[in-house]
């Protein structure tokens, strides 16, 4: 398993800086702009890939509208349940898709929201068709399409790529989301979706304390993911990918706690 970091698209300027200053050779890239995938930016990318030599293992897409990262607007305002910002989030994720085959980047990554849980629900078939729209523009295209947990059971988000018919859509497991939101065990979570984890998030976090919040998120091996135990389950589904470190701070603490993830990393995959 390759050891990477989460950098942000920044027009103008070397990309992969931020890669670079950790001496790692792999990341996900991070834009939340539709206005930037553009040709200029595209060909920008491929430029600064080149002179770094840094590998993206997928391009993680934002939308535009609100996205509110809670239980109390966050059923409204992510990803592709609002129906009132489907139309819009599935044009720019086919975007998305279109600047990743230009990119050569193999996959784009998204949180697709709270995806419902009930299967009667009136809006369980609109979603899952903007999902198949989505994945089956990206397949024209040679791209695949990951979901980043967090919103949804891990059942949940298996019964939608099952429903879909599709075979590139995947999982970018983020094991700390699963926690977070209070929504699964991430090591017993490979028992359910086990087989579509294509790529994964490097981060911790603790339950949730009350109804109303989300749980914190935590330095790498100090919140409930179990990281030590978590690799070793990944080795024994035969997880192959990258664990992308994601740290949601800013600052110099931000840069320490990666540095000291790297080798906690490190560690705990050839332990």
């Amino acid at each position: 398993m390759d050891i990477g970091v989460i950098t942000r698209l920044v027009e103008g300027k070397n990309t992969f800086e931020e890669v670079k200053k950790f001496n790692l050779k792999v990341c996900q890239l991070v834009n939340w702009n539709p206005s930037l995938w553009r040709d200029d930016i595209a060909a920008q990318v491929l430029r600064d890939m080149k002179s770094t030599g840094i590998r993206v293992c997928g391009l993680w897409a934002g939308y535009t509208g609100p996205s509110k990262w809670n239980f109390t607007e966050g059923p409204s305002t992510l990803g592709l349940t609002p129906k009132e910002y489907r139309a819009s989030r599935v044009a720019e994720l086919k975007l998305a898709a279109d600047f990743a085959a230009k990119t050569k980047i193999p996959a784009i990554i998204t949180h697709a929201g709270f995806l419902p849980e009930n299967m009667t629900d009136t809006e369980y078939l609109p979603v899952l068709d903007a999902i198949k729209d989505i994945g089956a523009h990206c397949k024209k295209l040679g791209v695949a399409f990951w979901f980043e947990t967090g919103q949804e059971t891990p059942v949940t988000l298996l019964r939608f790529i099952e429903e879909s018919g599709l075979d590139n859509l995947g999982i970018n497991l983020d094991p700390a989301n699963l926690i977070l939101y209070g929504k699964g065990n991430p090591i017993d979570s490979l028992d359910v979706f086990g087989k579509y984890v294509k790529n994964v998030h490097a981060k911790d976090g603790v339950y949730p304390t009350d109804g109303r919040n989300l749980g914190k998120e935590t330095p790498i091996g100090a919140g409930k993911v179990r990281f030590p135990e978590f690799i070793k389950r990944l080795k024994e589904i035969g997880y192959t990918g990258e664990l992308i470190i994601e740290r949601e701070i800013s600052g110099s603490q931000k840069d320490d706690d990666i540095k000291k993830s790297i080798g906690d990393l490190t560690t705990w995959i050839h332990a």
